[in-house]
């Protein structure tokens, strides 16, 4: 996906990290607060990113610095950016959603699901499980029944 790329693109890539990550909050779109955070946490470049996912540079470029994306991007794209930002595909559809003032929701609305321990977890394994090969899926599958499945501990009483 292409979208009219800003004219600093040649910048070095801490001066584009630098220019979205201190952007005021209300002018940086949910995507590019992603892509930043993740490059910071990671120490990674566009170009890093680009070779991880398979992307052209230039592309992560645009959806790093584009503020107001008209339409989200392809869903190759989206997958592309989420293999190289190493994050569930459902978290940058979700971002690339809002950027463009759509909202995408995979679940319903966190105020009206029960808060339970080891939520983080939950909503790891849900995001992710589309993102697995069907042998994977199968292993995970295994695993889940084997831990359903295995005797309680006794009690004391």
């Amino acid at each position: 996906m292409e979208v009219g790329a800003a004219s600093d693109e040649d910048a070095g890539p801490e001066d584009r990290l630098a220019t979205v990550a201190t952007a005021p909050a209300q002018a940086v779109n949910p995507l590019q607060r992603l892509i930043a955070g993740r490059l910071h946490e990671r120490g990674w470049s566009y170009g890093e990113v680009a070779r991880r996912s398979g992307l052209p540079r230039s592309t992560v470029y645009t959806l790093a610095t584009t503020r107001n994306l008209v339409r989200p991007p392809r869903p190759a794209t989206i997958n592309g950016l989420a293999k190289g930002l190493d994050v569930p595909v459902s978290a940058v559809r979700t971002a690339a959603a809002e950027s463009t003032g759509m909202h995408y929701y995979d679940g319903p609305p966190a105020d009206l699901r029960p808060r339970v321990p080891g939520d983080q977890e939950r909503e790891l394994l849900i995001a992710s499980i589309d993102e697995l090969s069907a042998e994977d899926r199968r292993h995970v599958a295994a695993l889940v029944d084997s831990l359903r499945n295995r005797a309680a501990p006794p009690t004391d009483r």
